[in-house]
């Protein structure tokens, strides 16, 4: 049915109204960052830009190694993830074998678990391997947030893929390993895409693993704190800070946008 001027007007009248409100927080924050010390506080968008804050931020040494701290350990998590939890994945949802849905849910459960649940432990056991302040301390940790979420999104997509294309295959002559290499990665690509994009932000926005556990290897979100101190806050740099960070995933989704639509909407509508 047809939908008249005015009613179409409306509707997308109603969802820019939407999403200016949704987006609003951070049309705020980039706002603030623009803003001088004097200005920062006041709620009016008519001020005299400056980018003094990106300047002071951007050459601060702390902030700068902390970013590229936080880009090796994201980085390094989602590709360890996804090493372990695609084939993980695969065999959940494709395997017959006893207890397969405990072990599944055992997976999940990592996820649920709150980080203050697990990181006193977590803390003894690192501090005596000496694996506090290393990258490869924060990036096997970081599996506690990243693998869960992988294997179960592809877990998923595995299973909507129709079991008859292995069959198939298998009858072409191909081996279990070239079914999985040939035909399923190909075909679950969108959600390789999606999965990893969710997982980086996931591990990119990870706070209570890289503040107790970091040390030395800070991560941006934890650097943020070095502008708040205990008698003032310098909310122009707070929000600058809290910019920059946000930038990676809004550049990484912007780049895989296509397959992102693709691997979120796969498998929404069968038949």
């Amino acid at each position: 049915m047809r939908q008249s001027l005015p009613a179409l007007l409306t509707k997308r009248a109603l969802l820019l109204l939407y999403g200016f409100f949704a987006l609003f927080p951070l049309i705020w924050m980039v706002v603030m960052s623009l803003k001088s010390q004097e200005e920062v506080l006041t709620t009016g968008f008519i001020f005299k830009p400056t980018f003094e804050n990106y300047v002071t931020v951007a050459t601060g040494s702390d902030y700068s190694r902390a970013f590229v701290n936080n880009l090796i350990v994201s980085i390094g998590a989602v590709l360890l993830s996804l090493i372990v939890g695609i084939p993980a994945a695969y065999a959940l949802a494709r395997m017959r074998f006893k207890g397969k849905e405990n072990i599944a849910f055992t997976f999940l459960s990592f996820r649920f678990a709150p980080e203050l649940f697990v990181i006193l432990p977590l803390f003894i056991i690192y501090q005596r391997l000496g694996l506090i302040g290393t990258y490869y301390g924060l990036i096997w940790v970081y599996q506690l947030i990243t693998l869960p979420l992988i294997i179960w999104v592809l877990r998923g997509f595995f299973e909507d893929i129709p079991r008859e294309l292995d069959e198939a295959a298998q009858i072409d002559g191909c081996t279990w390993g070239q079914v999985f290499v040939r035909v399923m990665l190909p075909l679950v690509r969108p959600g390789l895409v999606s999965a990893g994009l969710m997982s980086f932000i996931f591990a990119w926005n990870a706070f209570t693993f890289p503040l107790l556990l970091g040390g030395d290897t800070q991560t941006s979100t934890v650097a943020i704190l070095a502008y708040i101190s205990s008698t003032t806050v310098n909310y122009g740099q707070v929000a600058t800070a809290a910019t920059i960070s946000i930038l990676p995933s809004v550049i990484l989704a912007l780049f895989v946008q296509k397959h992102l639509v693709r691997g979120l909407s796969f498998g929404a509508v069968k038949g």
